[in-house]
């Protein structure tokens, strides 16, 4: 019973990071499709911008590779709850980060098809919600070499 809690954390790091990447896309990309419209010359900035969000849920997919190992039968149940905590650290982080993400790059994509000169300032302001869910995903890493049995020699 106690590896359940384990995998509900890791449901839902996959499971949140990947909804927030879905919806910070289409966010970028319903923008995208607006601002072409207006200029189709600018796809290739759109189609990147866009994609910014996508990787929030590869970081809860990476974070799920990183702590599965951990999960066995004779886990405790800290060992179980430090699973879970992760797994809420990045879904949560990573939902809402591709969401914001994928606003800051609607205003760009939106000032793009203004004619506005906004690609390289758009995406270095992306980055900034970005570099929460790297953190996220680094906790995770964290949490998998600090808990007592979840570091490499443990099991």
């Amino acid at each position: 019973m106690i590896p359940l809690i384990a995998w509900i954390g890791m449901f839902l790091m996959v499971a949140l990071s990947g909804m927030g990447s879905a919806l910070g896309t289409v966010i970028g990309g319903r923008a995208s499709v607006a601002a072409m419209k207006k200029r189709d010359d600018i796809f290739a900035n759109c189609m990147i911008l866009s994609a910014l969000p996508g990787t929030q849920g590869l970081y809860g997919f990476g974070a799920f590779f990183i702590l599965q190992t951990h999960i066995s039968t004779t886990m405790s149940l800290m060992q179980a709850s430090a699973i879970l905590g992760a797994g809420l650290i990045m879904g949560v982080v990573g939902l809402i980060s591709a969401v914001q993400q994928g606003k800051v790059v609607a205003n760009g994509i939106e000032s793009l098809g203004g004619g506005h000169d906004v690609f390289t300032k758009t995406l270095i302001l992306a980055v900034y919600p970005e570099l929460y869910a790297i953190v996220a995903f680094a906790t995770c890493f964290l949490i998998g070499g600090i808990i007592p049995g979840l570091g490499a020699a443990g099991g």
